[in-house]
């Protein structure tokens, strides 16, 4: 895949998969600017790649949202909706401002940053826009209300903007499941996983941000010129395995829950 002369903005992309996704477009001769709230990260990230613009802001704010798009300097070939945030749930006590707030990372600043750079003749024709979405916007944990509701949202927004956007831009959703991003992160040491942590995905190993980045890669270019609307799941095959108690060795436990 060549990105050559491609400008590219992922939200969320000073760390973790966002971060790892920057690189990628990099490597493959894409500008790419970066939005985040992470400002020494962001800033590192640009003193590092001369490609790279980092924009310091957070994308909850509608009015940081209009003075990112007013910042651009050239139209958008592939915006890439990273960022989201989780602030727990019911069992939390997240409240009406918290769950609020992630619905606005999550799926307001998707959608209104979309809306912005067509507003403003800022999108390419046949752009490309990947939105990230997640395993748990279809099955969850406890205590996972206001991430799991925003990356419903998000997988939802795909679908309904791949149509208003016909012949204008492909939208497309990548849904990770555990997706080790600690490599990604300036300070954070990658865990040891378990021998169980691998043998309940059947690619028998956790995810990492690689994995996602190739993906969006792929979207973005020519060969996925016919794939519009879908959500893609990425998760090892985890979702796709069928547990019972005291089946195949797997058994129930109350501890923890």
């Amino acid at each position: 895949m060549n990105f050559l002369n491609k400008h590219v903005v992922v939200t969320g992309g000073a760390n973790g998969i966002g971060r790892c996704t920057a690189g990628a477009f990099l490597r493959e001769g894409a500008t790419v600017t970066v939005i985040d709230v992470d400002r020494q990260a962001g800033e590192l990230l640009q003193n590092r790649h001369d490609g790279l613009c980092f924009f310091h802001g957070d994308i909850a704010e509608k009015s940081v949202l209009e003075d990112f798009v007013k910042s651009l300097r050239r139209p958008v070939d592939c915006l890439i909706n990273n960022a989201c945030i989780s602030r727990a749930g019911l069992l939390s006590d997240c409240s009406y401002v918290d769950f609020e707030y992630v619905q606005r990372v999550g799926v307001t600043a998707p959608y209104y940053l979309t809306k912005l750079l067509l507003q403003n003749n800022l999108l390419t024709n046949n752009a490309s826009i990947v939105n990230i979405s997640s395993s748990r916007s279809r099955q969850s944990q406890p205590d996972t209300e206001s991430y799991s509701a925003a990356k419903g949202g998000i997988s939802a927004l795909t679908h309904s903007m791949a149509i208003s956007l016909s012949g204008r831009a492909r939208v497309n959703s990548i849904s990770p499941g555990w997706i080790e991003a600690a490599a990604c992160h300036e300070t954070a040491a990658s865990p040891d996983h378990s021998e169980m942590d691998m043998k309940q995905h059947p690619v028998r190993r956790v995810g990492t941000p690689e994995d996602i980045s190739e993906l969006v890669l792929y979207l973005c270019g020519d060969k996925a010129a016919f794939i519009n609307g879908e959500d893609i799941a990425v998760d090892g095959g985890m979702s796709r395995l069928m547990i019972y108690n005291n089946d195949h060795g797997w058994s129930f436990s109350t501890k923890g829950c």
